[in-house]
């Protein structure tokens, strides 16, 4: 099967493209934030009811900061010459390690706002994350951005559009479709994690963020190994799979405080 290229931009408005780009990442957010909000309700009955809804504009506005910021400086000789561009986030340019940082940050600082214990409300946005990234990646196939190496045979895969092809592989026409793949073992993985997340997320505070930290590194750091748009590369290493390997190794110390933590109480 043949995936073909979209168009990029879903209809004008007043002589304004809209981009498929913003309006995936803006039902990914709506979604997640939703979901998030319904899950600290659901498992926080003596809390404060919507405390993830009230301060959503924290939470997204700082993701999408940290997520640009994040990007524009693994690209920094790029956005150096052309500074203006920083502010175009129209076409892509958001990456999530850099939403988890800024997520990470406003968190804590909502989490003594609101005098709510911070795992509380960590375990459950984690949740909806990946929810969001599953979503999210639909942006990079409107954009025919983060997609993989050629398919063997050329038979089936994803139709890039000769103008977005890396330059190394400009006589191919089809890759591997990266952003797929990573959509469905994300959307596997909510599940798995929501699941956790009602099942010992009231014993075990802290497991189901930790959990995901687990498991979305290991679905980056496979899937980095048939992308070719990495944004940086340590040692031909790409910056992601290093950044996935330290989010792994945090993940793994994290679950073993938490569940030690917990036999202690």
């Amino acid at each position: 099967m043949i995936i073909p290229a979209p168009e990029d931009i879903a209809f004008n408005l007043f002589s304004i493209p809209i981009y498929w780009y913003g309006i995936t990442m803006a039902s990914a957010i709506f979604v997640a934030i939703l979901c998030a909000n319904f899950l600290f309700n659901k498992t926080n009955p003596k809390l404060k009811k919507d405390t993830i809804l009230e301060y959503a504009p924290v939470l997204i506005i700082s993701g999408i900061l940290c997520a640009r910021l994040y990007f524009c400086l693994l690209n920094a000789p790029h956005y150096l010459n052309n500074p203006l561009e920083i502010l175009d986030i129209r076409e892509g340019g958001l990456s999530i390690h850099g939403a988890i940082i800024g997520g990470l940050i406003s968190m804590y600082v909502i989490a003594k706002k609101s005098k709510t214990p911070f795992f509380n409300i960590i375990d459950a946005i984690s949740c909806s994350t990946i929810l969001g990234q599953a979503i999210g990646r639909w942006g990079n196939y409107f954009n025919s951005e983060a997609y993989g190496l050629p398919v063997a045979n050329q038979t089936w895969g994803l139709f890039i559009p000769e103008s977005k092809r890396i330059a190394q592989y400009a006589d191919f026409s089809l890759f591997h479709p990266t952003f797929l793949y990573e959509s469905i073992l994300d959307l596997i993985s909510f599940f798995i994690l929501t699941f956790i997340y009602l099942k010992f997320g009231k014993k075990y505070r802290g497991l189901t963020f930790f959990a995901y930290l687990i498991f979305y590194s290991i679905i980056r750091f496979f899937i980095e190994q048939i992308r070719i748009d990495s944004a940086m590369n340590i040692h031909s290493i790409p910056i992601a799979e290093i950044v996935s390997v330290l989010l792994f190794v945090c993940g793994i110390v994290g679950l073993l405080f938490v569940t030690f933590k917990s036999k202690r109480i």
